[in-house]
Order: C-alpha cells, then structure tokens, then sequence
C-alpha cells in the first residue's frame, strides 16, 4: 500500500516540505502503508527533501518517484500527462507559464521567462509584492515586540504568528518591500534561478537582526552569524530532522532567551529600514558608548589592552615582517626605505 498527498507543491520551501513530509509519514503508519509517492523530478532539491526527511523519520519506507521513472522529460509532458488523468493543474500552461508554491510565508516562482538569467521578471510574476515604483510616497511605520525571538506583537497589538505574518504581509507587500530574484546552487549540481516573495518573513528577519544587534554578547553574535550558514545549508538540503540540524537548533533556541524587545521599522518604495529598536535586556549601555564628558569608559586602560593585543603581531613584524613583505609590491617602499615606515 502506498501513501501520498495531492497537491504537494515539487519546490515548496523547505519548512513546507518539512511538514508535509512529517505527514506524510503520519499517514503511512496510519494506513500500514510501506511506500510513500511523491511528484518531484530528478533535477531539483524538492526530492532530496522530501526522501531526506521521510528516510530520517522512517528509514524503512520504499520512495517511488513517477515522474522519475515513468519517462516524462519535460514539464508540457507532465501537465499534458495531468490534465488526461483528470488533475488538474493551473501552473506550466501557455496562460501561466511559471510554476509556483506558495504558503503561509511567501511564494517560489520559477519555469516561463525566468529561465533566462538575463530576462527582468515579467510584471505577472508577483502578486503579493506592489511595483515598488508605483507605491506610496509617504512611508509606513510600524513596530514589531519580540519575546525570546518569537515575534509575538504588531503596534503594541498581540497576535498569534501566523495572524502577524499575513498582517506584515500585506503591509511590507504594499510598499513593495518583500522581493528577491536568486540563482540557486542546487545539491543535485546545476543553477536555478528563482523569484520569492516574501514580504513578511523578510520584514521579521531584518526586524530580529536588529534586536540581536541589540541584545546578543558580542563572541555569541559572531558566532551564530558562521552558524546561520550551516543551518540554513541543512534546511536547503532537507536535513531538518538530523543530528547536526537539532544540534544547531539547540544553539539557535540558547542565543534567543535574551531577545526581547521592539523594533520600529520603515516602508518606503520597495525598501524596508530599521530606524529604532529598544529593549530591556539591551547591552547597549549609554555610559560607555558615549563621547561626552559623563562617559564611564576608562579609556586609560586601553593603552595596557593594545600593549597585549599586538604583541604577537610585532614581535612577528621585527623578526620576520621584512622579510615577507618585501614581497608585497605595496610594502616594498617601507620595507627599503626605513624613513618612511
């Protein structure tokens, strides 16, 4: 017995995937099925997603491609094969050429004009996004409260996620903030490009980077920016569910419990900037950043810090420096003229 789910979108963004894939494998153990279907092609990363994630949350279900082993080599052919069995598909025809997921947090568009990396994006490609020439002229603000990373308030007005993502949806989308047009270095080895919109997703990462900013101890800051890479590598890739995915969660969920707080953001003509953020786990502190007089900041004590800081570096300088940078056409004046070091 097999199991599948109609309509699962091929190029779903990888929290989509994630999720469906969870289920897929819910209804399978529900029905005793041992094989779950899934309609991907050979060439893109939706299929590393989908038997990655179900092989990790049951190893012994068999995976049956179709279009991967039923000879259909062309999108025109797997539509045409679509509409002869009474599915029908609205995206890859002669009216909409494109193909496109969408859900909760933005739309993937791909196929039709995009193919051509050279090729603008035809206007018909966004819907959630306002021309950003075409939007307002005065800005639209609003503030955005964050507790423990979680964005849980729009405008001082608590809201559930999914409520305050379409809200920011439709408020980013109608200044024209949310659009991204990407070549993509997928897993299976070849180039894709593809448009997103994401106004909202977008809108709460630039709104958190800056509570971040704000909140985050310098080294733990640094530290999740190398971070981010790898686990966003680990989602493009499908491997939500393993080791090194929770792993990371786990730092992820640590560097969060300090991220508290508002941020103001600016909509202007496809532009979306922070312009405050404020909060009371804050390590910004005024008495030391500050350059008036009442600064608290002992700037005597910076004179022993760089005493320590470049000792290993001028000790390398005296000793092996010219030597090395003779080689540099730019130091070779100071290496041979001493007067001008």
């Amino acid at each position: 017995m097999h199991s599948s789910i109609d309509g699962a979108c091929p190029h779903a963004p990888p929290p989509g995937i994630r999720l469906i894939s969870a289920h897929l494998v819910e209804v399978a153990h529900r029905f005793g099925a041992s094989a779950i279907a899934h309609g991907c092609t050979g060439k893109g990363n939706d299929q590393i997603r989908f038997e990655t994630s179900v092989l990790m949350l049951d190893p012994t279900l068999d995976i049956i491609a179709p279009l991967r082993e039923w000879g259909l080599h062309s999108r025109p052919e797997e539509v045409a094969y679509a509409c002869e069995h009474g599915v029908d598909v609205p995206e890859g025809t002669g009216d909409n050429p494109y193909s496109i997921d969408d859900n909760l947090w933005g739309r993937a568009i791909e196929c039709g004009a995009l193919e051509d990396p050279w090729s603008e994006p035809p206007h018909d490609v966004w819907t959630m996004t306002a021309d950003p020439q075409e939007t307002p002229d005065d800005p639209a603000v609003c503030e955005t409260g964050f507790e423990r990373g979680v964005p849980v308030s729009l405008d001082d007005v608590r809201m559930p996620l999914s409520e305050l993502v379409v809200a920011l949806n439709a408020l980013a989308g109608q200044y024209g903030f949310g659009r991204l047009d990407l070549m993509e270095n997928r897993l299976v080895g070849l180039k894709s490009r593809e448009c997103y919109e994401v106004p909202g997703a977008l809108s709460i990462i630039i709104a958190r980077r800056a509570l971040e900013d704000l909140t985050l101890e310098r080294d733990v800051a640094h530290e999740k920016l190398d971070l981010e890479r790898t686990w966003a590598t680990c989602v493009y890739n499908g491997q939500w569910f393993s080791p090194l995915k929770r792993a990371l969660d786990a730092f992820m969920a640590e560097t969060q419990k300090g991220v508290t707080g508002v941020v103001r953001l600016r909509f202007l003509k496809g532009r979306c900037t922070v312009i405050g953020r404020k909060s009371a786990r804050s390590l910004y502190d005024l008495g030391l950043a500050t350059y008036d007089r009442d600064s608290t900041f002992d700037e005597r004590a910076a004179s022993g810090f760089l005493e320590l800081q470049t000792l290993s570096l001028k000790t390398w300088a005296k000793v092996q420096g010219p030597d090395v940078l003779a080689c540099e056409p730019l130091a070779c004046d100071l290496v041979a003229n001493p007067a001008l070091r």
